[in-house]
C-alpha cells in the first residue's frame, strides 16, 4: 500500500455523464487551468459559479456531482465584498475578510447539502481552519505532526496583544528568533521575521510600514525590508497585534548554496505528489518575492533518502488531518541539522505550482485524476458490496 490517507476510494466518475462545479473567480488562471485538465480527463467543462455572486447572497445553484472550492483571491470585486481595505495591497482586514469568507463557505456548503446528488470535493471548516494559524498549527501539534514551538497560544486562541507582551514572552522563554505571522495571512503577507540580541531587534518582513495623516498603515510589498529602530518594529508588530498573531520558534532551515531552503509539497487524495524547493537569502521564501527554485533532487540528496521519506510521510499525516479535503499544499523545511523537519504551513489553495509535473501531471490533472478513479471525502460510505480498490505504490517524489 501506498503511504497516505484513509481508502476514501468509491466508484468511478463516468466522465461523459459528470460535470464538476468550479466556486471560483471565472478566468483567474486557478479556473482555467483546472478546466483545461476535466477537459483533458474526457470530462465535460466544469461549470463556474462565481465567488462575486456567493459572496453577493445568491444562492448557489449545484448540480449533482463533485464541487471544488477554489480561491478567492486575486480579483478586486470579490476583495471588496470580503469586507478588506479599499488598497488590496493592504495587509490590515485580515480578521473581517475570514469572518466574511467563512459566511461565503457556510452559504456553499448549505447549498450543496441541499442538492440530491452533490458533494464538496474541499470541506469549509477545513478550508476555514487552515486560514487560521493558531487553530492549524494547534490542530497539527496534537496529531502529532512536528511544527515550530508556538509562543503565546494553545491553538484555541490569541494571547500576543502587542509588541511588549511579545518581547515579554520572547524574554521568558528564551526565544530570541521567532516569526510572528498575521492569524488570517497568507502568501507572507503579515509575516515578521524578529530576532533580539539584548537591546538590539531587527524585524525583516515584505510589509511596508507607511505613516499616514490618519494613522499606521501596512502595505504588502515585493521587496524585503528590514526594521531595526525599535520603535518602528514596535508600531509593525502593534499594528499586526491589532488584528490576530501566531507567533512561533524561528527555525533555522537548511542552507544550500548560500540559500536558506523550504518546500512547498502538493498532497492529492493522500499521496506527496508535486514538490517545489524555494530558497531565499532571507527568511522568506515565497517565489513572489523574487526568490528562486531550487533543485528538488539537490535537496533530497543534501537530507538523504531516508530523512527525505521521513518528511514526505510528514506532509501525507499533515494533510490527514483534514480528511475531507482533496489535496493540502505543505510548507514543509529541514533544520540545518538536515535531519529533522517540521511543518510551517498548511494551505487549503496550494496547488498552484505551474510547470510542476508528476507522472506527466501537473497539480490540476493529479486531482481530477483522483477524482475520476474514486476518491471521495473521508467517511462517504461506498455502495453495498463494493470493494476499495488497492492502491498503486507510488514513489516519492523525485
Amino acid at each position: 500500500m501506498a503511504l497516505g490517507h484513509h481508502d476514501n476510494r468509491a466508484a468511478r466518475l463516468e466522465p461523459a455523464a459528470t460535470v464538476i462545479t468550479v466556486v471560483g473567480n471565472p478566468g483567474h488562471r486557478r479556473v482555467v487551468g483546472f478546466d483545461a485538465a476535466a477537459r483533458a480527463a474526457g470530462l465535460p467543462a466544469p461549470r463556474v459559479i462565481a465567488w462575486e455572486d456567493v459572496l453577493r447572497g445568491t444562492e448557489p445553484a449545484f448540480a449533482a456531482g463533485p464541487v471544488r472550492i477554489d480561491s478567492p483571491g486575486e480579483d478586486s470585486a470579490v476583495h471588496a465584498l470580503l469586507g478588506g481595505p479599499s488598497d488590496p495591497h493592504r495587509v490590515e482586514g485580515g480578521a473581517v475578510r475570514h469572518a466574511a469568507f467563512r459566511r461565503g463557505l457556510e452559504r456553499v456548503r448549505r447549498a450543496v447539502a441541499a442538492t440530491p446528488g452533490a458533494w464538496l470535493v474541499n470541506d469549509p471548516d477545513d478550508i476555514a481552519v487552515m486560514f487560521d494559524k493558531p487553530h492549524a498549527h494547534g490542530r497539527l501539534r496534537d496529531t502529532g505532526v512536528p511544527v515550530p514551538p508556538g509562543l503565546g497560544t494553545d491553538g484555541r486562541g490569541i494571547a500576543v496583544r502587542s509588541y511588549a507582551e511579545l518581547r515579554d514572552l520572547m524574554r521568558s522563554t528564551r526565544r530570541p528568533r521567532v516569526f510572528v505571522k498575521a492569524a488570517h495571512g497568507s502568501s507572507a503577507s503579515g509575516v515578521v521575521a524578529l530576532e533580539t540580541s539584548g537591546p538590539r531587534v531587527q524585524a525583516t518582513t515584505s510589509a511596508e510600514l507607511v505613516r499616514t495623516a490618519s494613522g499606521i498603515a501596512l502595505f504588502n510589498s515585493l521587496r524585503v525590508r528590514k526594521y531595526r529602530d525599535e520603535t518602528d518594529v514596535a508600531t509593525l508588530i502593534d499594528a499586526l497585534c491589532a488584528d490576530g498573531v501566531h507567533v512561533e520558534t524561528w527555525l533555522p532551515k537548511l542552507t544550500l548554496d548560500g540559500l536558506a531552503v523550504d518546500l512547498r509539497v502538493l498532497v492529492v487524495a493522500g499521496r506527496a505528489t508535486h514538490v517545489v524547493a524555494r530558497g531565499s537569502r532571507t527568511p522568506m521564501t515565497n517565489l513572489h518575492l523574487g526568490n528562486t527554485r531550487v533543485d528538488v533532487g539537490a535537496v533530497r540528496r543534501a537530507v538523504g533518502s531516508t530523512a527525505w521519506d521521513e518528511a514526505m510521510a510528514t506532509c501525507v499525516r499533515a494533510a490527514g488531518c483534514f480528511p475531507r479535503t482533496l489535496h493540502v499544499g505543505v510548507d514543509l523545511l529541514f533544520a540545518i541539522d538536515r535531519r529533522r523537519h517540521a511543518v510551517g504551513e498548511v494551505n487549503a489553495f496550494g496547488d498552484l505550482l505551474p510547470g510542476v509535473l508528476h507522472r506527466g501531471r501537473d497539480t490540476w490533472g493529479e486531482q481530477v485524476r483522483a477524482l475520476v478513479d474514486g476518491w471521495r471525502p473521508h467517511g462517504t460510505p461506498r455502495p453495498a458490496g463494493e470493494e476499495a480498490p488497492d492502491e498503486e505504490q507510488l514513489p516519492c517524489p523525485t
